[in-house]
């Protein structure tokens, strides 16, 4: 039996670390929604207004209308991650009722396209522009903690032997909230993006380990 509740900020952080790819909890403040399957805890999923504080500005929205989903990080599952996003996003709404788009991003470089989004018909907007990363003996540095975009802490050294690497941009998806938003925004809309290859890992069957979101 499915269940979503609250989560603390340390459930939170333990299925980011252990549970998404990038292995990182975001150090924004954060909506954070718990996910339980037969009262065993499966991970979480969480909205913040992510690294771009102009996130709303290309629909006319202020940052209190608008929000990004970071974070899906869930554990083996049985449960449609469509079905999940449908139930956090009831809460999302009920808890913010401000809020009218939620905007989230499918990293290619991580091999995924999206398939979660498009089992919920969210709506693919194109790609995002292109950016860099940070690299070390094959490993992706998190880019946030070298550059300014650290959220008020200050930067750390980009490690010796590092290398900076070119990245395309990641998928964006939107999903508005109330009919007069997603009016305003069905023109936005472009064909989904094909999986990269058979048995992606993020379509939307009940995965070993989460990863969508920024």
């Amino acid at each position: 039996m499915l269940r979503l509740d609250w989560a603390s900020a340390k459930a939170a952080r333990f299925a980011c670390e252990n549970w998404h790819y990038s292995g990182t909890l975001p150090v924004s403040k954060a909506v954070r929604i718990g996910v339980w399957e037969d009262e065993s805890f499966r991970g979480a999923v969480l909205f913040s207004w992510g690294a771009n504080r102009q996130l709303g500005a290309p629909y006319g929205l202020e940052m209190t209308e608008c929000c990004e989903l970071v974070r899906v990080a869930l554990r083996s599952h049985q449960s449609p991650v469509s079905q999940i996003l449908a139930h956090a996003m009831r809460m999302l709404k009920q808890q913010s009722p401000g809020l009218r788009l939620v905007v989230s991003f499918a990293d290619p470089e991580a091999g995924h396209h999206g398939g979660i989004y498009q089992a919920g018909n969210w709506i693919y907007t194109g790609r995002s522009s292109p950016s860099f990363e940070w690299r070390l003996n094959g490993e992706r540095l998190n880019k946030r903690a070298y550059t300014g975009s650290n959220f008020g802490k200050a930067r750390k050294q980009v490690p010796a032997g590092a290398k900076r690497v070119r990245v395309e941009g990641k998928h964006r998806y939107i999903m508005p909230l109330d009919r007069e938003m997603r009016r305003q925004v069905a023109s936005l809309a472009r064909p989904y993006p094909k999986p990269m290859c058979p048995g992606s890992i993020e379509l939307d069957a009940p995965p070993d380990q989460g990863g969508e979101g920024s």
